[in-house]
């Protein structure tokens, strides 16, 4: 996926047509799950190709298709596979958290992060975390993102494309310790 940098995502996307680029980019979104896909670029090619809404309303479908499955199939795996991949003391700690308060910042502020919106879809799935919970944090999580990176996407067809793609790929990033306080 390394030729998913600068404006090569939206070049990929328009290559399937605008008819078709936003099926494509779904596509990628829910193969995120497996596959290392830079959600962020792929949802500001979206922008820049559908525009803020539409590309941010499709990225934000793509990034709960992603999450919905995660969590399904992970659910499915059963309590028991969750004690086996964490054991018993940990799986109830974990499950906690996710059926506490924190459980649904969790799940929604996820979806800004690298690597994190996957992992957290299968922990909530693993600890049976209530499904009305999970798609309400995961519809709030996911919308704003979808349109956040969607508009990164649009300042890139009016100012430099290689800044909102910089823009897009650096915002998700947490602080380092070198990071302002």
């Amino acid at each position: 996926m390394a030729q998913f940098g600068e404006a090569a995502a939206r070049a990929w996307l328009m290559d399937y047509g605008r008819a078709w680029g936003w099926l494509a980019a779904l596509g990628l979104l829910v193969a995120d799950l497996v596959l290392p896909v830079p959600a962020t670029s792929v949802i500001s090619a979206l922008g820049y190709g559908y525009g803020a809404v539409a590309g941010g309303l499709i990225g934000a479908a793509g990034s709960f298709l992603s999450g919905a499955l995660a969590y399904e199939l992970c659910r499915r795996c059963g309590l028991r596979a969750a004690d086996r991949l964490l054991g018993p003391e940990d799986r109830e700690r974990a499950a906690r958290i996710f059926g506490g308060r924190m459980g649904g910042w969790l799940v929604a502020l996820s979806r800004w992060m690298p690597l994190l919106p996957e992992m957290t879809a299968c922990m909530a799935g693993l600890t049976g975390m209530p499904r009305r919970r999970f798609f309400t944090a995961l519809a709030c999580g996911c919308l704003p993102m979808g349109l956040t990176f969607a508009a990164i996407g649009i300042a890139g067809a009016s100012h430099a494309a290689k800044f909102a793609m910089f823009q897009s790929q650096r915002a998700p990033l947490p602080p380092t310790p070198a990071s302002p306080r």
